[in-house]
């Protein structure tokens, strides 16, 4: 992750970013016991707006609502992360594309591994928007290490301490000489990437593994959706073998710090039958950024 900007929020204040700091021994440190959402924030001269914020402030309430964090959704509403959201942009006054990663830390010391009733502190800071994948193609490498099942640790909350599991698989991969890893459920069925999820066309259908194979319901994969409906595509969500990637005609990832990425080889055989990125991974990754920098259609553009 690049390196935050200078202001942050912190503590129900916009501080600089080297005075905001957690205990030692609260909960967010010593279990990852902390929940978080990554948007982008476009700037147009003076204009700054948001990519479907109220999705991402939906989805903190939900990984809270999931885990048990049961004091954020009593202290916030869209109204207030919004205008906390205005007044960091304002603080910062960024130049240039940026992520905003908000998180709700359980900051109580040592309470032990439970959750309800706890103190929690929402931080928020900005950074530079650089992909966190290659976006001229990618190679990937099937994991060795499963993803953990939604029954153990749920996929739709996005929990920080979770994310030990997508370290584990990446590392693997980049030290094997790949850019990324594929994850596979314990039964062998595709999940996504480390952190992305991933899609896959054949014969002209747009497929991706449902919401209920052990991956992230992603902004970007509904929004990857939508738009393949809007122009006519057929598309599957459903379960997804590890072979039907290895015979794809196309195959791209998604995600807010991942973009949209072709991916050009897996497991060391190639991916269609052209080096260059698919016709409808070209389309959608283009509809894609028109909406991420003026969507008037689907109401998913806020403006800071």
């Amino acid at each position: 992750m690049a390196t935050p900007h200078s202001k942050v929020y912190f503590g129900d204040r916009i501080i600089d970013a080297q005075d905001a700091t957690l205990g030692v021994a609260t909960s967010a440190v010593l279990y990852g016991l902390s929940v978080y959402t990554v948007f982008p924030v476009q700037i147009d001269g003076e204009t700054r707006t948001a990519f479907r914020l109220r999705d991402h402030f939906q989805r903190l309430l939900e990984s809270c609502k999931i885990i048990g964090i049961d004091r954020f959704a009593d202290e916030w509403d869209f109204d207030r992360f919004l205008a906390v959201t205005r007044e960091l942009i304002a603080a910062n006054a960024p130049d240039r594309e940026v992520y905003v990663r908000a998180t709700v830390h359980v900051d109580e010391q040592i309470p032990g591994t439970r959750v309800r009733g706890l103190h929690t502190t929402v931080s928020i800071f900005l950074y530079d928007a650089v992909p966190i994948v290659p976006q001229d193609g990618m190679r990937l490498k099937t994991s060795v290490w499963r993803r953990i099942p939604d029954n153990a640790i749920p996929s739709r909350a996005k929990v920080n301490g979770a994310y030990v599991n997508s370290v584990l698989a990446k590392q693997d991969a980049i030290d094997s000489g790949f850019d990324d890893c594929i994850f596979l459920d314990i039964n062998g069925h595709v999940c996504e990437l480390s952190a992305a999820n991933i899609f896959l066309v054949r014969g002209g259908t747009l497929i991706t593994p449902d919401v209920t194979s052990d991956i992230l319901d992603g902004i970007n994969r509904r929004t990857i959706l939508t738009l393949a409906r809007e122009e006519g595509l057929p598309v599957q969500e459903r379960v997804v073998d590890l072979t039907e990637l290895y015979i794809a005609d196309e195959v791209f990832v998604c995600g807010t710090s991942a973009g949209v990425a072709p991916v050009f080889q897996i497991d060391g055989r190639a991916v269609g039958e052209s080096p260059d990125i698919g016709p409808l991974s070209a389309m959608l990754r283009k509809r894609h950024r028109d909406a991420l920098v003026g969507d008037e259609v689907h109401g998913w553009v806020t403006v800071l």
